[in-house]
């Protein structure tokens, strides 16, 4: 077991020199000093808000709030187990970094030295279920126009944006590739129209109800599940389901024949719904439990990620290699339903509450890049892709100080590739998916690469509205692709002309011929390295390094999950 060091907010802030509360940059800043002026007076404002922020919450803040969440005026500090549980491979002489207690936020020098750098669209509000539902209705019209069919409004029913309300809900999303409306609404008897045996009339007319069953299906093939209550719960006499297919979530009710009670509602994805329960068979543990929605296509997905996880699971049995855990499945009125670990919230949710605009602390980035590499090895040692990386699917415990790589419904094998210009959430899209090309399991660093920027800035690296504006934005900051990129993706076509000169469908922009900015200008804008420390500089600079082997455009250079364990920004003190 690993032994943890507990340090507090305050041991950590006198530790590190600095205090624990964050605060965003001033935006007034006056562009006629130079830049040593510039620093101090954004060091002297951002002082004086951090003790205002201080004395405001001085009476009713605590380092970590009833739900075990760190208040907003005081940042939790992170504590690293001094015996890691993320181990690299073992083929690498690299072991994970022993650190001591660190914040998530920034302290006030690093805030200044980023104010003027990495612009961009906030990180923390972005929604990519939204995106991935416009991609998928792009990819219906698509295999509608290939099949000579009607072609329908894009975005239309089946696309709208899920209801998420928490981070462990869409951490644990099931995507699948098919967006296809498979229910149909019959007219039924309605069961629940007693009949009363004072009535004159026996021979009044049953009343009817409408339900929701799969096209083609009846009561005959409905699966037949008993309820807790010893009822045929998935039978036409019972209407568990929402419209949509949803499973209506009742609290207190229990599941998998009384082991476990439901207790809150953390919302709902695309592809299920997520709720939190107490395991009545283990002391009341906490549990998370996926409930897909009733559709054929997501019944498959949710078996096949069942499989894969229990498959990563066996490769990793003293769950080290930070990959979800699946503790078991059943079916519940019948929906499939898994149960896992109970998490906190996902790394978006992070983001918005400790480095909102401005980013988390750059030891933080260091902790949480070495877990995902460390899944990723896993992965690898699988043959297998996430094919769906993203803070949203990355969940950390209530320590915020451990995460685990999750919803491995998009996951495959490699032999299982499929060329498809929509699979990953747009904005972690690597450019061979895009161009159409063979990929493997370089578009999962490709994916962490964009992951930890964000983490890094609070800032999107990629928000292209299109695969084509994708495209233009990864050259205006890493160059052109070459000739032989072009020519061997299926799609280079619709994006590059016959000379390979990029195609842009943006106006007023450039045709994305030359890199016009680099990740160091926007890490370290203007004299931003001459405030940080020696070691601070190096580290950014390490950082930096390998931001840009994750971020190459030819997926045979980028590097590879064994190799950055092994890099400097994760190996050096």
């Amino acid at each position: 077991m690993p032994r943890w060091r507990r340090i507090s907010s305050s041991a950590a802030a006198e530790q590190e020199g600095r205090g624990d509360v964050k605060d965003d940059a001033p935006d007034d800043v006056d562009y006629d000093l130079d830049d040593d002026q510039k620093a101090e007076k954004l060091l002297e404002e951002s002082r004086k808000r951090r003790q205002a922020i201080l004395q405001k919450y001085s009476a009713t803040a605590s380092p970590i709030s009833s739900a075990g969440a760190p208040s907003p005026a005081q940042p939790a500090s992170v504590t690293v187990p001094q015996e890691s549980r993320t181990e690299a491979a073992q083929s690498t002489n690299t072991s994970t970094p022993r650190m001591s207690g660190f914040s998530l936020a920034k302290d006030d020098a690093a805030i200044a030295a980023d104010a003027r750098g990495a612009d961009g669209i906030s990180a923390a509000d972005y929604n990519p279920d939204l995106d991935k539902a416009e991609d998928e209705a792009k990819q219906q019209q698509r295999l509608r126009r290939n099949l000579g069919l009607p072609l329908g409004p894009v975005g239309g029913k089946g696309t709208a944006a899920p209801d998420t309300v928490g981070g462990v809900a869409e951490g644990l999303g099931e995507p699948v590739d098919k967006l296809e409306d498979e229910y149909e609404e019959i007219e039924v008897d309605d069961d629940d129209d007693v009949d009363d045996m004072f009535a004159l009339d026996e021979d009044r007319p049953k009343k009817k109800k409408v339900i929701r069953v799969p096209k083609g299906g009846s009561a005959a093939v409905a699966p037949m599940l008993q309820s807790d209550a010893g009822t045929s719960a998935a039978t036409l006499n019972d209407n568990w389901d929402d419209p949509d297919g949803y499973y209506r979530i009742i609290l207190g009710e229990t599941m998998d024949r009384g082991r476990y009670q439901v207790f809150a509602n953390l919302g709902k994805g695309m592809f299920s719904s997520v709720v939190k329960a107490r395991d009545l068979q283990n002391g009341d543990r906490e549990v998370a439990i996926k409930i897909v929605r009733i559709q054929e296509t997501m019944y498959k997905a949710g078996l096949k990620e069942i499989g894969i996880l229990k498959k990563l699971a066996e490769l990793d049995p003293e769950d080290k290699k930070h990959v979800i855990r699946l503790e078991g499945h059943f079916e519940h009125r019948g929906h499939l339903c898994m149960v896992f670990e109970s998490l906190s919230m996902n790394l978006r949710e992070v983001v918005k509450r400790f480095g909102k605009d401005v980013g988390l602390n750059l030891m933080a980035v260091k902790s949480y890049a070495h877990q995902m590499f460390a899944a990723l090895c896993l992965l690898r040692k699988a043959n297998l892709m996430h094919a769906d990386i993203k803070p949203d699917n990355i969940l950390v415990n209530d320590a915020k100080n451990l995460l685990k790589v999750c919803d491995l419904g998009s996951a495959s094998d490699l032999s299982e590739m499929e060329i498809t210009p929509y699979l990953v959430s747009r904005f972690y899209r690597a450019p061979e998916i895009i161009l159409g090309q063979p990929y493997d399991c370089a578009i999962d660093v490709w994916s962490i690469g964009c992951t930890l920027y964000e983490l890094a800035t609070g800032k999107i690296l990629f928000p292209g509205r299109s695969n084509n504006q994708m495209l233009l934005l990864m050259q205006e900051l890493r160059g052109k692709f070459t000739t032989k990129q072009i020519r061997r993706g299926q799609f280079g076509e619709q994006h590059f002309d016959d000379t390979n000169a990029f195609l842009s469908l943006e106006r007023d922009k450039s045709t994305g011929q030359k890199p016009t900015e680099d990740l160091r200008a926007r890490l370290l804008p203007g004299n931003a390295a001459k405030r940080l420390r020696e070691g601070e500089l190096r580290l950014n600079n390490h950082f930096i390094d390998l931001l840009n082997r994750c971020l190459e455009l030819d997926p045979s250079k980028r590097i590879t999950p064994k190799e950055a364990l092994a890099h400097p920004f994760l190996t050096s003190p």
